[in-house]
């Protein structure tokens, strides 16, 4: 039976919003990752819009300000197992007691993994299911970190396993392969930076990344040793979504480093979007 062309045009109408949407949401959350998602192609664009949303959304819970630690934990390990059980509806029930609590990112966040394409989506569900469960963890631990392996199982468990599923993404797009052990040392890279960036807040909320006796230079050569790996990994990358995609928030997080271990913080606005341009030239 053929589809009438009113109908064809309605879910198209509905992908678009949805979207929309999450491009949205992408732009309020995310500086660093909101051009090279925009920049993606069609397919590609919905897969890593949705594993990042799904991603921020659970982020939101681990770093929340106001919510118990075992509420954090609680929540955290019921997303993980409603995606083993692919009850994806169960997430909606499991969040709404906290609407007023919670930002929009993590209340949306079954749209997010619907929003997902369905051919890659089991692999996506997969990493946000361990994420979740990992993050769970961190939380009961009141992240407890005392080693450089500690901080190796943390970055791993929060940014390190996004690279090994962009990997995944890659391939299911256009049959890019790459080094996975390399893709954590990318997703690791740009973790660092954030919690070099972030280090003050963390200290105000309680929270620790640095191992004991580490300060900036140890952070900072731990940062620069994983960038330069993830430089390999984008080295490695055939011309195409991958590589564009990536050597932004790459270049990002190496400007970033520059900048404070001269004694500043961030980048400006007008620092981004030169460095976006020089990049995508």
């Amino acid at each position: 039976m053929k589809v009438k062309p009113s109908l064809l045009m309605e879910g198209s109408l509905i992908i678009n919003n949805i979207l929309n949407t999450a491009m949205t949401m992408l732009k309020s959350t995310s500086r660093t990752f909101y051009i090279p998602i925009s920049r993606l192609e069609p397919g590609l664009k919905e897969a890593v819009s949705s594993a990042y949303l799904c991603m921020r959304a659970i982020d939101e819970i681990e770093d929340h300000s106001e919510l118990a630690r075992q509420t954090k934990a609680e929540l955290l390990d019921g997303i993980s197992q409603a995606l083993q059980s692919q009850r994806l509806q169960d997430i909606s029930k499991l969040l709404s007691p906290y609407e007023t609590t919670l930002p929009p990112v993590t209340l949306q966040l079954e749209d997010w993994l619907l929003f997902c394409p369905e051919s890659i989506a089991p692999n996506v569900y997969r990493y946000i299911a361990m994420m979740s469960e990992q993050m769970a963890g961190w939380v009961r631990s009141n992240w407890t970190i005392h080693t450089e392996e500690d901080l190796d199982r943390y970055t791993y468990s929060v940014a390190g396993m996004v690279g090994e599923m962009l990997s995944e993404l890659w391939e299911w797009h256009d049959g890019t392969k790459s080094d996975l052990t390399k893709a954590v040392a990318f997703g690791r890279g740009l973790q660092a930076v954030n919690i070099i960036r972030n280090r003050t807040e963390d200290l105000e909320r309680g929270v620790d990344y640095y191992p004991d006796g580490w300060g900036l230079e140890e952070m900072l050569r731990y940062t620069r040793r994983n960038l330069q790996t993830a430089d390999a990994y984008i080295a490695d990358l055939k011309k195409g979504p991958a590589l564009e995609f990536c050597k932004i928030p790459l270049a990002l997080a190496h400007a970033t480093v520059k900048i404070i271990a001269v004694g500043g913080s961030k980048l400006t606005r007008a620092n981004v979007l030169d460095i976006v341009s020089r990049v995508t030239k």
